[in-house]
């Protein structure tokens, strides 16, 4: 558990972190990791579902939850005179959910129509493509939703079965955040006291492959207005010291307004309304992605764009300017965030269970003071110039003469 008290605030913010996300699922068991996310708001041995949400309206507050790759998280941002309220209905929800079969299916129906929602939607299914041309068949491929057909055949007991298997002591971080008093902290630890310990053979069993970078080409036709196009570099992991190295390539690189590809490709060209890249770290890799959309009639000229501001950086590195300026950008944004009670309970819940170690605010500064146009430079040549995978959404389902063999 790790709690952060800031007396100056009049909110608390907590979540309970666990780490599996789809990356730690078989095959079977795609999707597995969102729909039991889904069930823990749907009804415990004392609370129905309409009880849990009322539970948090009646105090103002927030209550929500997200599953990704590496993990899952159950959070909620309420006043400090409500903490305990919240951490009631967020420890029954873990503890007590009973996955009712009534409840079971009808969010299933619900998962269902978020997957159409992604496949009705080209931009979104344009960076899912990209995972497939990344990863192959590795699991950090697999869609967090799943498919269609793996989540017709989940039970409850897969639920129960999954939950069993990760939602014990060594994959579960508590992380609150805000104005907390000695009470609260006690009630939490008493409370999550009572999470199971992990089989030692079953974290044996659950060590994560290394992903290879496949770099392979994924496309889809879709009826869309626009062309949408992904192209992703292999990059860097949670832990690699280089990682404020990156952070400031692609914010010079596609990260900001003033960045290449912005000033390039909208500002310069008008090709598109929405260009941008930016970097996804892992435990083990990490990817950067450039996505662009376009009408089908400016999707060559587009390649040809992207390409060229890609091979400028790559061949002739950011300047003294854009690195200064990156720089202050990077440390501005860290030290705003820094504002939000929830983005700190984020923060240390995220680092207590990636990385199992916090940086002080003045040690992440100086991390990122020390960064030198060498090392971006160097890290640009590196990434940049590297074969890519490539994925295209497009009315046509054809790939453009610039991206043809």
């Amino acid at each position: 558990m790790i709690v952060e008290p800031i007396s100056t605030v009049r909110s608390v913010s907590m979540g309970i972190w666990v780490g599996a996300g789809s990356r730690h699922e078989t095959e079977k068991e795609n999707g597995l990791s969102h729909l039991l996310e889904h069930m823990l708001f749907k009804g415990t041995e004392t609370r129905t579902p309409h009880d849990i949400a009322e539970a948090f309206d009646q105090i103002g507050g927030q209550v929500n939850a997200f599953t990704s790759k590496e993990y899952t998280c159950y959070y909620a941002k309420v006043l400090d005179e409500h903490a305990g309220i919240a951490l009631d209905v967020l420890q029954d929800m873990f503890f007590h959910s009973t996955f009712d079969e009534v409840e079971l299916e009808k969010e299933k129906n619900v998962i269902l129509e978020e997957i159409r929602m992604v496949e009705d939607t080209p931009d979104d299914l344009v960076h899912e493509l990209l995972s497939e041309a990344c990863y192959g068949n590795h699991p950090l491929a697999y869609p967090i939703l799943g498919t269609d057909e793996r989540l017709a055949s989940f039970t409850s007991d897969d639920l129960r079965s999954y939950m069993n298997r990760y939602y014990t002591g060594d994959y579960v971080v508590i992380s609150v955040a805000g104005n907390v008093n000695d009470e609260l902290i006690e009630q939490l630890k008493t409370t999550f006291s009572k999470v199971k310990p992990t089989d030692s053979k079953l974290i044996e069993s659950n060590i994560l492959t290394i992903p290879e970078f496949v770099q392979e080409k994924r496309i889809r036709a879709k009826d869309a207005e626009q062309a949408h196009l992904c192209i992703g570099y292999n990059g860097l992991s949670i832990e690699d010291p280089s990682i404020y190295s990156l952070v400031l390539l692609n914010n010079t690189f596609g990260g900001s307004m003033s960045s290449r590809l912005f000033q390039e490709i909208r500002e310069k060209r008008g090709l598109c309304y929405s260009v941008f890249s930016y970097h996804s770290s892992f435990s083990d890799s990490g990817l950067l992605t450039v996505y662009a959309g376009t009408g089908i009639s400016q999707l060559d000229e587009l390649v040809e764009a992207v390409h060229h501001t890609t091979q400028e950086m790559a061949s002739g590195g950011m300047s003294a300017k854009e690195l200064k300026n990156g720089k202050e950008q990077l440390k501005g944004s860290l030290m705003l965030s820094l504002e939000s009670t929830n983005s700190r309970m984020s923060r240390n819940g995220k680092n207590e269970l990636m990385l199992e170690k916090h940086k002080s605010l003045d040690e992440m500064l100086d991390e990122i003071n020390r960064v030198t146009l060498d090392s971006v430079n160097e890290l640009a040549a590196h990434i940049l110039t590297s074969k890519p995978a490539i994925s295209l959404v497009s009315t046509t389902g054809e790939w453009p003469q610039a991206l043809k063999g």
